[in-house]
């Protein structure tokens, strides 16, 4: 049991998760940084379903775009895309642990990833190599921490007068 998310905590937590997205990050390993507001996307979506919206994903979409100087809309669509399939989802994820979440949060990340791909290639830009969706798999990775820790933080604190 853990305490109702504050709209102030979940837009400050969003706004890490973009600072952490645009951090400069050395070429030869920025393809293993995973995408932040994606899952923090999902894990408000997943676990405190009232406190996240289609909305609130374009939003955070199409600040990713500015900052990105990339496709105006393109996260913008990948990122309802995760807030849709995490909807579906929603029920079936919070019945498993945190282990058994990361595989499936790792595919909605994937399939994040090839929404990206598609709307880019549309665009005439080149097809992406392979180390594009490592992201994914990194994503899934720091799903386990990142949820332990967020949900931490939501644990109500002991009460130093109780018995």
């Amino acid at each position: 049991m853990y305490l109702p998310a504050s709209s102030w905590f979940v837009a400050m937590s969003l706004v890490a998760a973009l600072i952490l997205n645009f951090l400069p990050l050395p070429e030869e390993i920025s393809f293993l940084r995973p995408d932040f507001v994606a899952l923090l996307l999902a894990f408000w979506n997943i676990n405190h379903p009232n406190r996240m919206g289609m909305g609130v994903a374009f939003g955070m979409g199409l600040m990713m775009d500015v900052g990105n100087v990339s496709i105006l809309g393109q996260h913008a669509l990948a990122y309802c895309m995760v807030v849709y399939l995490t909807t579906i989802f929603g029920r079936r994820l919070r019945l498993f642990g945190l282990l058994q979440q990361a595989p499936q949060v790792g595919l909605v990340l994937f399939i994040m990833q090839i929404v990206i791909m598609l709307v880019a290639t549309s665009t005439g830009a080149p097809i992406t190599d392979w180390q594009f969706f490592i992201a994914a798999v990194s994503g899934s990775i720091i799903w386990v921490p990142m949820s332990w820790l967020l949900t931490w933080l939501l644990q109500p604190k002991p009460d130093p007068d109780a018995l």
